[in-house]
């Protein structure tokens, strides 16, 4: 579905990713982990068109979407839950949902979707009218990927999802993830918890300073010795 080739993205005179290399095939979970700073997020970014790399191609069903605008990304089917949820905190729930649906017009198709958004997340529903300003982090979180479902991607991005929440919070962020994946929906995911990401990813990547030092299947790289004293905290 996804690969990305020789990928390089520089801010400024700062070589942010150093010629990466990945692919995301359909129907999985992918992980990126890896230490602040690695290039994770600058990944994903790059992918949905709000960084333009300076070399390299990112092919999604065939096509090169590498430097295309946002926009263009998301009609192609790839949509992003951004780190720190992002949302638009003066309009109301239901009307940053439907900002998620702006380059729709299946009307009932829309509908379909927020009814299914809000059996997925009950609270969106309870909170509809509400600002999204006023939400919990937890709840924002919810928002953020709902907002991006709406737009029907065949690929999610999510940076960070787990990040700055309750630990309870956390487990049901991930259910949520495990629940995407089961409907079928693809997804590449950027986190810092490493241990439960790849408790979940079909296929994971560890990124080092803009470079990929390390590639395999979710679970090997979970068992993996150097990877656990690196990123699991086990000794």
């Amino acid at each position: 579905m996804l690969q990305i080739e020789n990928l390089h993205v520089y801010y400024g005179g700062i070589h942010a990713l150093k010629g990466i290399s990945l692919n995301v095939t359909e129907g999985k979970i992918v992980t990126l982990i890896g230490a602040n700073g690695a290039g994770k997020s600058t990944t994903l970014r790059t992918i949905a068109g709000m960084v333009k790399p300076r070399e390299g191609r990112i092919i999604f069903d065939g096509k090169d979407v590498g430097g295309l605008p946002s926009f263009s990304i998301v009609a192609m089917g790839i949509a992003m839950v951004p780190e720190g949820r992002m949302v638009f905190p003066d309009l109301t729930v239901m009307e940053n949902l439907l900002v998620g649906a702006h380059i729709r017009r299946d009307h009932a198709g829309v509908q379909r979707d927020l009814d299914w958004i809000c059996d997925l997340f009950p609270i969106l529903k309870e909170r509809e009218s509400q600002s999204a300003g006023t939400l919990s982090g937890g709840e924002q979180q919810m928002l953020a990927v709902g907002r991006a479902l709406m737009s029907r991607p065949r690929l999610l991005l999510m940076d960070e999802p787990s990040l700055g929440l309750a630990p309870f919070l956390v487990q049901e962020v991930f259910r949520t993830i495990g629940k995407l994946h089961s409907e079928g929906t693809t997804i590449l995911l950027v986190e810092q918890n490493a241990r439960a990401a790849l408790r979940i990813a079909d296929y994971g990547y560890i990124m080092e300073t803009g470079e990929i030092v390390l590639e395999g299947d979710g679970k090997d790289l979970y068992h993996n010795d150097d990877v656990r004293k690196a990123y699991l905290g086990v000794e």
